[in-house]
């Protein structure tokens, strides 16, 4: 039985997503095939939970007590994710207004909101430890995900000519490809310090923790802003006269089909490099938790 177990626990999360992904597909199937809008909500919750939900199941393997119960962990997802939504969206709309610096206000709210539902969703826990914060501070911020993805892809299913199912996958693909190195991996970062610097069994606001919070903001705010600089590094390294005229004007000129290429490029490299970054830091905080703490098996 000891032999077994362990190999049967670190196969979760492989069949969570291998029969969730054929569900998706089926589901995708199906829909376009009949056309009934009646299968879109299932599609949309489909695609929008199968690799948070996967890598929480993952995660979930690695936490080093057992204080981090199945319960827990669903009660973080849920209710963080939702409570983080609903708040993003209250402070987004009243707080903010368009400028250039929007997306990184965007980025500190958000990841504001999902540290402090972290925070009250974990305040009766008596052990703390760092790598348990990175596993459920990920699990806020793939909660989190999840129901901002299903939105997006609702959204993107409807256009001008009626519901788009091209659309609505294409967004779920590439919203669940991206997930793992956005929210997940900020709020696991924000999760992890938050628990290193819990003092007398209390949630304390430090300079590290301050710090770690501004850090991921920026991370976030470089995240949703790429596409604006990547369009601004584009027209300033390949921009024709022409089309810096009519940007003078108040108009803005259509791409070369060069300029679309070299903005894709840019976008996927700005993004990447934020990832990177963000990936190199918890790889770090990691790092440095290995050394101080007991790794269950």
């Amino acid at each position: 039985m000891t032999t077994t177990t362990p190999t049967k626990q670190r196969g979760v999360w492989l069949n969570i997503f291998g029969w969730g992904l054929l569900l998706w597909l089926l589901a995708a199937a199906v829909t376009y095939l009949t056309a009934n809008v009646i299968l879109i909500p299932t599609l949309v919750l489909l695609g929008s939970f199968l690799v948070p939900a996967s890598f929480v199941a993952w995660a979930y393997q690695r936490r080093s007590t057992g204080e981090i119960t199945t319960e827990l962990l669903f009660q973080t997802f849920l209710i963080g994710g939702i409570l983080g939504v609903l708040a993003a969206s209250l402070a987004e709309t009243y707080l903010l207004r368009p400028s250039p610096w929007m997306f990184f206000g965007v980025g500190l709210i958000e990841e504001a909101v999902k540290l402090t539902a972290l925070a009250f969703c974990t305040r009766h826990l008596h052990t703390r430890t760092p790598r348990d914060g990175m596993i459920l501070g990920a699990t806020v911020g793939f909660g989190f995900a999840a129901f901002e993805s299903a939105g997006y892809a609702l959204v993107a299913s409807f256009t001008l000519h009626g519901l788009s199912l091209t659309d609505l996958v294409s967004t779920e693909l590439l919203r669940g490809l991206l997930t793992p190195v956005g929210h997940g991996l900020w709020t696991a970062i924000l999760g992890g310090i938050l628990f290193a610097t819990t003092k007398n069994n209390r949630y304390t606001i430090t300079t590290k923790l301050i710090a770690a919070l501004i850090g991921v903001s920026l991370l976030h705010g470089l995240w949703d802003s790429m596409d604006s600089i990547a369009v601004l590094v584009t027209y300033v390294i390949a921009g024709q006269p022409w089309q810096y005229q009519l940007l003078q004007l108040g108009y803005l000129p259509e791409p070369t089909e060069t300029q679309v290429q070299t903005f894709t490029a840019l976008t996927w490299i700005g993004r990447a490099g934020v990832s990177v970054i963000g990936v190199l830091w918890l790889a770090e905080l990691l790092r440095h938790t290995r050394r101080h703490e007991p790794v269950q098996g």
